[in-house]
């Protein structure tokens, strides 16, 4: 499979492409479910969530499948109240920012706690029949802690940070139980039967490079460090990792999804050409005019220069009212163009 070869480095008849975020909003399909399930009602049911899961592929000629999930999920087992609130997002109740808090949160075994998670990886492999393999994934230690312990979307990470910088003992007791119930849970994903895994640390650009070397990376290695004994390939995305990209980028991933902040080829050069990399339109390309978004496509694929082991994707994950037939002309562009 082209995905599953690209991740590692290996040649292809054309180079991959898939979307973040790609089952969603903007599909007309995706929005005619939701208004008959809430989200996590999605979420939770496999049926509903492998059908989801299926509808980028049916629809886009993408070259994998994402699994359709929620970073947030884990935080339900864990012991924490998840809500999602029209107009304000995710809120999850209690904070956590108290010793207390921490010790309360549990560690749990993933098979038991999002069971119906791993039934949706297994309907979907049978639904894609080997047509294209289906990535897992996990939010990063850095970015489900934040969301913890704000009490959901911050802009300013104001008791993240705090807890980071005032109280680092309490804050790697709190990073490094996430931690395990990531490793745990993505190990399930895969023994369920996902092909791939990616470790989404969204809101990571938010630190500093000091910041993240010290706090962040030794949890986030170890999550990547897990991943990769399981055997599939591992894939590392954040957003605003440009201060300190060389260092996100040294882990044990195989690829590393690099935004929309800095051109494709400047991005690799830091990554190291050696390694595999995702990317990286900005997402809001795809709503400009064909012929603009045709010039946008050709400026990722010109800067990846048909190197052995680009992916390409967006910089970040599809928005909200995108139109479906520009997501669906890029995938067939970037195949069309790339054609070995």
């Amino acid at each position: 499979m082209r995905f599953l070869d690209a991740c590692l480095r290996k040649p292809v008849d054309a180079t991959p492409v898939w979307f973040m975020r790609q089952a969603g909003r903007y599909l007309p399909e995706y929005r005619a479910i939701r208004t008959k399930a809430s989200f996590l009602e999605m979420c939770e049911r496999p049926d509903i969530a492998a059908e989801v899961t299926m509808q980028p592929v049916r629809r886009m000629g993408v070259d994998a499948a994402i699994l359709y999930a929620d970073i947030l999920l884990p935080v339900r087992p864990m012991g924490i109240k998840l809500e999602f609130v029209k107009g304000e997002g995710p809120v999850l109740t209690p904070p956590v920012r108290t010793p207390k808090d921490v010790a309360r949160l549990r560690v749990f075994d993933a098979q038991d706690g999002l069971g119906f998670v791993m039934e949706t990886v297994k309907l979907v492999r049978r639904e894609l029949a080997g047509k294209v393999p289906l990535i897992g994934f996990a939010g990063a230690p850095f970015t489900v802690a934040s969301y913890l312990v704000e009490g959901g979307p911050s802009k300013e990470y104001r008791w993240t940070k705090a807890m980071m910088r005032g109280e680092p003992v309490l804050w790697n007791a709190l990073m490094t139980k996430i931690s395990k119930v990531t490793v745990g849970y993505l190990q399930s994903q895969v023994k369920a039967g996902a092909q791939a895994l990616q470790l989404f640390d969204s809101w990571v650009g938010v630190l500093s490079k000091e910041d993240y070397e010290r706090s962040v990376k030794p949890h986030s290695v170890r999550v990547l460090a897990a991943m990769k004994r399981t055997g599939v390939p591992v894939i590392t995305f954040g957003t605003g990792t440009s201060p300190f990209l060389e260092s996100f980028a040294a882990t044990p991933a195989d690829v590393v999804g690099v935004d929309w902040h800095e051109p494709l080829d400047a991005a690799w050069k830091r990554v190291g050409l050696g390694r595999a990399v995702q990317g990286n339109m900005d997402p809001a390309y795809l709503f400009l005019p064909r012929p603009r978004l045709k010039d946008a496509v050709k400026a990722v694929l010109d800067k990846a220069a048909g190197r052995r082991g680009h992916i390409f994707n967006l910089g970040h994950g599809i928005m909200q009212h995108t139109p479906p037939e520009n997501v669906r002309a890029v995938s067939d562009w970037v195949h069309e163009w790339t054609a070995r």
